[in-house]
């Protein structure tokens, strides 16, 4: 296939940052019209590769070729002005515009007198166009997730793009927007639109994907089509190394409630009831899920169990006793541990080393040192031993954490939420981010703590991931847990639907059946 037939080809580039090559004389080529995934774990040199190809930043050797043409790509605007497009995971939209006035928003024409008609008959000729339905005059805080995503692609279009990088596009969706989404993108690439589909799902890249390119370590590892592949295969190149299946899972054995929440009710960081009266348990031995669309009261669900957010009503009951609106020290000596969804803002102190991030539960306790002087070699020690444990990986024990990859900072995370003393784990997007070798490694830790009796409220958007570790999945929508399904009896349509607030049973959206 010779260079005009390709939309996008790079050649031999490399990028070099202080102390790391992110790009290795990498490769990579793209077919007109084509939907070409783009893997690799974390680091592996995915963002910063998109990075040169949309003119963030500048490659110290190689070339970039558009339609066959050498280019040198000094800002967006360049990126755009030849074609190049990037709708990124966290959307880049002005809540309090309409959908017209984000699409045209930074554009140089009109300048001076905005008359937004035509401009919303346009948009409504791109939306109908690509089946990309979404109402012009619509301000985008009104909108869903899924409909704010149409926009960003809108936008895209609206700009004359004809090569559109989409990263990880399907991290907020519920089951049925990623199909509508996937139809969209079939209908943009078969009009001739030429797509790059950054994400870890393995299932969806084998689904929506004609060619796939694998990048480790810098370096450009496999390229095929995706027809003559595997999830395996594809997951082996990403990791350097085979993945074993993993092992049958014993069905669980559930000891008492360890974790019960009757009738919560909270308020959202705006004033608005984020929860509505929501009920639901955990029992000892089990993970629970909670399944959902972003910013349906999960983080405020969270917030309350962990004494990070007040209650307005209802109840927060800890191994049978009462903790509802107790400080978040008195929650953790309950025995709740808890991985937050922002690791490094929330979880850990991104500028302090590892020592400090892993006793920062247990410093007061005798473990550290007798009274309120920390013992550093039993500190030191204590890290030595998590670190080696989990597998963190780490050029010293004193280096900061915020230097560390996703997946080592969240197995530090896992290592110091997971070794003191505790019998609940509330979980949130713990692989959120992260590539298939520390999400396999996150979910090992998981099954781990299941098998030990433990109880996990694990609250996730990734389908995939409730299904494989879940004994029971809850769907949360608007405040409220909407239905329960054990294992056994799932069926993701039924979930999917219930994501979206509809009733599977026909009869609207609204509740279901008591989550408890």
């Amino acid at each position: 296939m010779g260079t005009a037939d390709y939309a996008v080809e790079i050649r031999n580039v490399t990028k070099r940052f202080p102390g790391v090559i992110a790009s290795n004389g990498v490769n990579f080529a793209v077919r007109r019209g084509e939907i070409h995934a783009l893997l690799g774990e974390n680091g592996a040199g995915k963002s910063t590769l998109m990075n040169m190809l949309t003119g963030l930043i500048r490659p110290d050797s190689g070339d970039i070729l558009i339609d066959g043409k050498k280019v040198a790509l000094r800002s967006p605007a360049d990126a755009i002005s030849l074609g190049i497009g990037m709708v990124h995971q966290h959307f880049r939209l002005v809540e309090t515009f309409t959908v017209a006035e984000n699409i045209t928003l930074g554009m140089p024409t009109p300048r001076f007198r905005l008359d937004m008609d035509p401009i919303e008959q346009e948009v409504q000729e791109f939306s109908a166009k690509f089946g990309l339905e979404v109402n012009p005059k619509a301000r985008i805080w009104q909108l869903s997730v899924g409909e704010q995503q149409r926009v960003e692609i809108i936008k895209m279009l609206y700009r004359g793009v004809n090569v559109l990088i989409l990263d990880e596009p399907t991290a907020v969706l519920t089951p049925m927007e990623v199909k509508e989404l996937f139809q969209v993108m079939r209908r943009m690439a078969a009009s001739g639109k030429t797509l790059i589909f950054i994400s870890h799902k393995l299932d969806e890249v084998m689904e929506i994907s004609d060619r796939v390119t694998v990048l480790r370590a810098g370096k450009d590892v496999f390229t095929a089509e995706t027809a003559s592949t595997t999830k395996r295969e594809l997951a082996s190149k990403m990791v350097g190394r085979e993945l074993k299946p993993p092992p049958p899972r014993p069905r669980g054995t559930f000891g008492a409630p360890v974790l019960e929440l009757e009738g919560l009710q909270a308020l959202g960081d705006r004033g608005e009831v984020a929860l509505k009266g929501l009920s639901l348990s955990v029992l000892a031995g089990e993970i629970h899920g909670i399944a959902g669309v972003a910013g349906n009261g999960q983080r405020e669900l969270a917030e309350c169990i962990t004494g990070l957010r007040k209650t307005l009503a209802g109840r927060v009951v800890i191994n049978g006793k009462d903790y509802t609106n107790r400080h978040p020290r008195a929650i953790i000596e309950a025995g709740v541990s808890h991985i937050p969804e922002d690791r490094l803002g929330m979880g850990l102190a991104a500028n302090l080393p590892l020592t400090e991030n892993a006793i920062m539960k247990n410093y007061r306790e005798d473990e550290m040192g007798p009274g309120a002087v920390i013992d550093r070699k039993r500190a030191t020690q204590w890290t030595r031993d998590l670190v080696s444990r989990f597998q963190v990986k780490a050029p010293t024990l004193r280096t900061p954490v915020r230097l560390l990859s996703g997946g080592n900072s969240q197995k530090l995370l896992l290592a110091r939420e997971t070794t003191h003393d505790h019998n609940v784990v509330v979980a949130v997007h713990p692989t959120r981010g992260l590539d298939v070798g520390a999400t396999e490694a996150v979910h090992q830790v998981l099954l781990a703590q299941r098998s030990a009796g433990i109880g996990i409220l694990l609250i996730s958007e990734d389908l995939e991931e409730l299904l494989s570790l879940c004994d029971r999945i809850s769907v949360i929508f608007e405040g409220r847990i909407v239905g329960s399904v054990e294992r056994e009896n799932v069926d993701i349509d039924e979930i999917g639907m219930m994501m979206a607030g509809i009733d599977p049973a026909g009869e609207g959206a609204g509740p279901v059946e008591a989550g408890v």
